[in-house]
């Protein structure tokens, strides 16, 4: 399935959070909205993606620095070298990617207009649907050629 496709199905809203931010307004709204990944984007007209800031990241800050976590902002957990993957791409291809790279989120990402995240948990259902679909297909077949008669030739 084409990435594309899969979020216009979703109809996903994206929730983004500024660099200047607080970590517990960060914290919140990625408790709020049960997601694990969130775009940093920067004010003003066109506000594109700058970073993403992730549960991970606000898990590593508590356990190495507790103390300076009430006077951070996002800015300062943020990674800012985010990959980003455009939406013709296949689901299965965006998978691969973050299996090798190591991370559960991925923004997509076209003519530098943030289009939505996706999850490695989006990719497996995706995947998952996909072989339900490509069961019921064989099945069908496999049921059709039952009833059909054998061709002796002769």
């Amino acid at each position: 399935m084409q990435i594309g496709n899969f979020l216009n199905r979703s109809r996903q809203h994206v929730v983004t959070c500024g660099p200047d931010d607080s970590l517990e307004s960060a914290a919140h709204l990625l408790f709020k909205h049960r997601i694990g990944a969130m775009p940093v984007c920067a004010s003003g007209a066109g506000s594109r993606m700058i970073g993403i800031i992730s549960e991970r990241d606000l898990v590593r800050a508590m356990a190495t620095d507790a103390r300076r976590l009430p006077s951070m902002r996002v800015r300062d957990l943020m990674t800012t070298e985010v990959v980003t993957f455009p939406p013709d791409e296949t689901m299965q291809a965006a998978q691969a990617l973050m299996r090798a790279k190591g991370f559960r989120h991925l923004p997509i990402v076209q003519d530098g207009r943030l289009l939505g995240i996706l999850s490695i948990r989006d990719t497996l259902a995706s995947r998952l649907e996909e072989s339900r679909v490509e069961i019921d297909v064989l099945r069908d077949f496999a049921l059709t050629a039952r009833c059909l008669p054998l061709d002796r030739g002769g």
